[in-house]
């Protein structure tokens, strides 16, 4: 009754799936095998298996504010895998952490290399942004600007074989600035609304069961307090709290001078292939003729924009990625 259920028209015979599943590589929810993708229903993890085959398109898509990181509120974002399949079929998998998305799909940017990781709009859009891009660019670059293209695009191809590293190192920096941004009094509220959820919800099944209709109204409200924070990164936990997140950074920040060295041609705490792509725009616009100078050119474009100012979607998508990098730092 626990065995994986088949998703899609493809099949695999049972003891191939279990196997494939026990050795699968976790990614919160949802997995992937050497032969499938295992993928979540709403309570369950990794009780659906699509045969990798099957596949046609995978990408991420959130809910609410992107990343919860406005420095504002206690509730975070509400981030889904998306995946496609057979003629068009989706499925949707919710999941707790965004950074665990992106790991997947960093992930899979290996096992099907070929798969598209963005959904038809967004590769709409983004072609859209490269021909606005393209408009400015200057079509000739000067020596020294070339030069630095040269080396940021040697820089790119580093990070670009190491995905998981980046992007645990943005993953740490967003979660260490949501948690230094937080009153640390909303986990304590947050902690007190749950364990009365739960107690509310006890006592409605209680009612219930002594065949008082009123308890479904106390057990509704219960589960409706738990489900509402079980999405909040706010609760403390034994992941979720200062000295790991302040760990965590640590440790990432270690990984990636590890993976680029001393030599690496920007700050290691910046080593994201968004900020090189940024910086590589920068020169191509003749905004900048040095790393260096791409590079403080950045600094002051993400300075600019704060929570005031309206961006189109896809800026909107790199900010929120690198900019927690740049806060930590105090864009030193």
């Amino acid at each position: 009754m626990f065995a994986p259920i088949q998703l899609g028209s493809v099949a695999l015979d049972k003891e191939t799936v279990k196997l494939d599943k026990k050795k699968c590589r976790r990614f919160g929810p949802c997995g992937v095998g050497e032969k499938a993708l295992y993928l979540n229903t709403f309570f369950v993890d990794r009780r659906l298996y699509l045969p990798l085959q099957s596949v046609r398109r995978v990408f991420k898509r959130v809910a609410m504010s992107k990343g919860g990181f406005s420095g504002k509120g206690v509730f975070g974002s509400m981030p889904y895998l998306v995946v496609e399949y057979d003629d068009g079929k989706q499925k949707q998998c919710n999941f707790k952490h965004e950074e665990d998305v992106d790991r997947m799909l960093a992930h899979l940017a290996k096992v099907l290399p070929d798969i598209p990781r963005h959904s038809a709009e967004a590769e709409r859009r983004l072609r859209e942004r490269e021909e606005r891009e393209a408009q400015r660019y200057l079509k000739e670059l000067t020596p020294q600007a070339q030069a630095a293209c040269e080396t940021l695009k040697e820089a790119h191809a580093i990070l670009e074989k190491e995905p998981e590293i980046t992007g645990r190192l943005a993953a740490a920096a967003k979660a260490k600035r949501i948690n230094d941004r937080t009153n640390p009094a909303y986990k304590w509220v947050a902690l007190a609304i749950v364990i009365a959820g739960i107690i509310a919800a006890a006592f409605g099944v209680q009612k219930l069961f002594t065949h008082d209709t009123t308890g479904i109204y106390f057990t509704l409200l219960g589960l409706a307090a738990l489900f509402m924070f079980s999405s909040a990164q706010v609760l403390p936990t034994a992941r979720n709290n200062r000295k790991i997140i302040t760990q965590e950074w640590e440790a990432a920040k270690a990984a990636i001078f590890n993976l680029v060295g001393e030599d690496f041609p920007i700050p290691y705490w910046y080593a994201h292939p968004i900020v090189i792509q940024r910086m590589i725009r920068v020169l191509r616009e003749g905004r900048a003729q040095s790393v260096e100078e791409a590079l403080n050119v950045i600094k002051e474009d993400l300075k600019a924009l704060t929570a005031d100012v309206q961006v189109e979607q896809e800026e909107y998508d790199e900010v929120v990625v690198i900019k927690p990098m740049f806060l930590l730092q105090d864009y030193q």
